[in-house]
C-alpha cells in the first residue's frame, strides 16, 4: 500500500490546513468522533481511499469522496435572478 500517494490537488481545510496525501486523509477521518465516522458519506470516502491506497481506485474518487463527505452538511443554494440560457430557443426561418 503506498499511503504517502499525493492526491492530484489539496484538499484545503477551514483552518487554513491542507489534506494533501491518503494518509492525511486517513489520520483526518480517524480523528474524527466515532459517530462521525458511521456516517454513510465517510464510510465512502474511507472506502475510496483504501482503494487508491491499494491501487484498486483513482486517486480522483478518493478525493470526490472526502470533498463530498467534508461539505455533506452544506445546502446547495441557487439564484432565483439566474436567466435563462438562450439554448433550445431557435429561431426557424419560417418563424421571422
Amino acid at each position: 500500500m503506498s499511503w504517502q500517494r499525493p492526491l492530484e490537488d489539496p484538499i484545503a481545510l477551514p483552518k487554513g490546513r491542507a489534506l494533501v496525501t491518503l494518509k492525511d486523509c486517513a489520520d483526518y477521518i480517524m480523528r474524527l468522533p466515532a459517530t462521525d465516522q458511521d456516517a454513510p458519506e465517510w464510510l465512502a470516502a474511507t472506502e475510496a481511499l483504501i482503494m487508491a491506497a491499494e491501487d484498486r481506485g483513482p486517486l480522483m474518487h478518493a478525493r470526490i469522496g472526502m470533498l463530498r463527505a467534508l461539505n455533506r452538511d452544506a445546502e446547495r443554494v441557487f439564484n432565483p435572478d439566474r436567466q435563462d440560457t438562450h439554448w433550445g430557443k431557435r429561431k426557424i426561418k419560417r418563424d421571422e
